[in-house]
């Protein structure tokens, strides 16, 4: 199961081990990032696997197999270089665009909605909570001074004038960005979930194995796994995670964060 199968990239190398008496199931919650991946899929030809692409939170994952069925579960978190790129998703402050921010463009608050309705307060904790951002309060002021935000330059260009930047080269509107696109798609909630079911989905010897992009995520996963080992539900595959070396980050740039982990049902 590829859980998060974005623009198909795991999932082609997946199905391409899997062969032609295999099954692959990918949920995503765009439906443009399934189309994308459907296509790729198809350039296996008749070496395919069963492909089932579901437009599914992967919180959805044990309904979608038998329990005990899987052989493996992979989750590739965060925003999908489709969702980055595309500018008029509203995920980044690199051009000037509606403050948009849903994996699922049709459903949910976006995030203008949570920026302009939310009491400051309640701005304050979310942008504290999920961005990891310790001048939280100043920040959630300065917005709720400025309503109404109208886009993604908008509002980094209120945070800046709040908060200076803590590290040179890191915009001090990142980590309110994070908050927002975690709070939108409660990415947090949905992970949670994740961690609870996989258990009962994987088989006897099916693998976990879940990449990480920022610091919420990654211990969310690191406390599951220790957890489940303890408990003797999973036996640890990787006792650090796996990071990018620096070939794999000259190549690709984003994979610079990413941090890997895996797991074995017993």
């Amino acid at each position: 199961m590829d859980a998060t199968v974005g623009l198909g990239g795991h999932a082609y190398e997946v199905a391409r081990r899997l062969g032609r008496l295999g099954r692959l199931i990918g949920l995503d919650k765009d439906p443009a990032a399934l189309e994308r991946a459907s296509a790729r899929l198809t350039q296996l030809g008749e070496e395919a696997p069963q492909v089932e692409l579901v437009h599914s939170s992967f919180a959805g994952l044990a309904s979608r197999v038998e329990e005990g069925r899987a052989d493996g579960i992979l989750a590739d978190l965060g925003v999908s270089s489709l969702q980055f790129d595309d500018a008029s998703r509203g995920f980044s402050f690199r051009a000037d665009a509606p403050l948009d921010m849903r994996m699922d463009p049709l459903s949910g608050q976006t995030a203008a909605q949570v920026v302009n309705q939310l009491s400051e307060r309640e701005l304050a904790d979310l942008i504290y909570e999920f961005g990891e951002e310790r001048r939280s309060r100043r920040i959630a002021r300065a917005i709720c001074r400025a309503r109404p935000i109208r886009s993604t330059q908008h509002l980094p260009e209120v945070v800046s004038a709040a908060a200076r930047p803590m590290k040179p080269g890191i915009h001090p509107a990142t980590q309110t960005f994070q908050a927002l696109r975690i709070y939108v798609n409660q990415e947090l909630d949905d992970l949670r979930k994740l961690l609870q079911r996989a258990p009962r989905a994987l088989k006897q010897g099916g693998r976990l194995v879940i990449i990480s992009f920022h610091s919420l995520d990654d211990r969310m996963v690191k406390d599951a796994m220790r957890d489940g080992a303890h408990a003797g539900t999973y036996r640890l595959l990787t006792k650090k995670p796996v990071v990018s070396g620096d070939e794999e980050v000259r190549r690709n740039p984003r994979s610079r964060s990413a941090k890997l982990r895996a797991a074995e049902r017993l």
